[in-house]
């Protein structure tokens, strides 16, 4: 919503995810026209390499936890392996070491499909790995006056405990400011 206030209303996380449309179908666009001149093996490590590492750990970590917390390390790799500039890095070291090709438009690719098609963007310490609707963001847009969005991610069966994925954050001392 702005830098004091970093949360999104369904509006904007909506729009946010278009942008990253935009990327993936220019990607897409770009693979297509050069199909002949890409080479596939590498393009397919390329793609698959981020999840193995950044995401399938932390994906298992989470489901074996069955709601209790799981190492931050997870998401580490997660933000790290997702991140824009840990790509554009592997990009251009692969350009340096190896030489510019098609195959690298798997990285933008998977990148902007995550985000644009699926939503996935950087991993808070504060939530689940996985996405669990929380009731504290429903509050913020009852207090918005938003209507709630359809639940995605994982639902709670009944008697099931909420998947908190995470270590809920100590709370601070507020410091005492003088009025003047």
């Amino acid at each position: 919503m702005d830098q004091a206030n970093p949360f999104e209303t369904p509006r904007t996380y909506s729009l946010h995810r278009a942008e990253y449309l935009v990327g993936l179908a220019v990607s897409t666009g770009l693979i297509i026209a050069h199909l002949g001149d890409i080479r596939w093996l590498p393009f397919v490590g390329l793609f698959l390499y981020i999840d193995l590492i950044g995401y399938i750990p932390g994906a298992i970590a989470f489901k074996r936890a069955k709601g209790r917390p799981i190492p931050k390390a997870y998401y580490v790799l997660y933000n790290v392996m997702h991140s824009l500039i840990t790509q554009g890095a592997v990009v251009a070291a692969w350009c340096w070491l190896i030489g510019p090709e098609w195959a690298l438009l798997a990285i933008p690719f998977h990148l902007s499909g995550d985000r644009g098609l699926f939503g996935n963007f950087m991993k808070s310490f504060a939530l689940p790995f996985e996405p669990v609707q929380q009731p504290g963001y429903l509050r913020l847009l009852d207090d918005l006056g938003l209507a709630h969005p359809k639940p995605a991610g994982h639902a709670t069966h009944e008697g099931e405990p909420v998947p908190v994925g995470h270590l809920p954050a100590t709370p601070r001392p507020v410091p005492h400011r003088a009025v003047r």
